[in-house]
């Protein structure tokens, strides 16, 4: 089977076309006709995680996010620069290949990315989720003691939080990457992969400090953009399997980039 068909085997059993016209969705390095070995998922292709691909004898790999460094993964401007060509010459070397999936994927239903990130911080019901956010309701805890539990689960080394840690919580809203939801009314608690924190749409945030200030429960939890995601990855794969049996196919994490 070539990448080719694995891409096209993914889109059929999906339900979801993928868009043509996607600059995301596309095979990003490597012959998409070449032979696939084994398939390795993961959140984003960093050059660690393509060595532990290729040891594993994985050499198709489906990423969610980009390669080479910016969205579009365009390269006018890396063709000399001495990272991008050891990265290229050692995917090339050993006949790897490289597509991404993020807009099809996040089109899908459920949605990999926000099913596997409620399962991550210990969230139950959201076997069904997709990208429209709704609010998950948990057994009444302090803002603390729900953050202890999601770092503890998530196994994240950079976990951000803000409100007041005492707290009493129980309703939350919880959205993958950039797709931080923003506070409501309604909601206790925020989650998201990572925002900035002024000058956006609604900054969160400061709303969750200005709430705290006036004894209002209101909290953030951002869980950095890989950790957030990652979990879906390895849906995906096991959803992969389901329908390509002929083929090794394995999640392969990319490393949490802060410390």
């Amino acid at each position: 089977m070539t990448a080719r068909e694995v891409v096209e085997l993914i889109e059929k059993n999906s339900g979801v076309p993928i868009n043509a016209r996607s600059y995301r969705d596309t095979f990003k390095l490597g012959n998409p006709d070449s032979t696939v070995r084994g398939i390795a998922t993961t959140m984003m292709a960093t050059f660690d995680m393509l060595k532990r691909a290729h040891t594993a004898g994985l050499n198709m790999v489906i990423s969610h996010e980009d390669t080479f460094w910016n969205d579009r993964d365009d390269i006018k401007d890396l063709t000399e620069n001495l990272l991008y060509r050891i990265k290229t010459e050692y995917v090339l070397k050993n006949d790897m290949i490289i597509w991404r999936d993020h807009d099809h994927m996040h089109a899908m239903k459920p949605d990999f990315t926000v099913v596997g990130e409620l399962r991550s911080v210990g969230i139950k019901g959201g076997e069904n989720a997709t990208m429209s956010p709704r609010i998950f309701t948990i057994p009444e805890t302090s803002l603390g003691e729900f953050a202890a539990q999601v770092k503890r689960l998530t196994g994240s080394r950079a976990l951000r939080c803000a409100g007041d840690p005492k707290a009493r919580v129980s309703k939350i809203l919880v959205g993958p990457g950039y797709a931080t939801p923003r506070m409501t009314a309604e909601a206790d608690v925020v989650i998201g992969g990572e925002q900035q924190e002024a000058d956006g749409g609604f900054d969160n945030v400061e709303y969750v400090l200005d709430a705290a200030s006036l004894g209002m429960a209101k909290g953030v939890i951002m869980l950095g953009h890989v950790i957030s995601e990652q979990p879906g990855m390895e849906d995906y794969a096991k959803w992969m399997r389901t329908f390509i049996h002929e083929i090794p196919i394995q999640f392969v994490p990319a490393e949490e980039p802060y410390w």
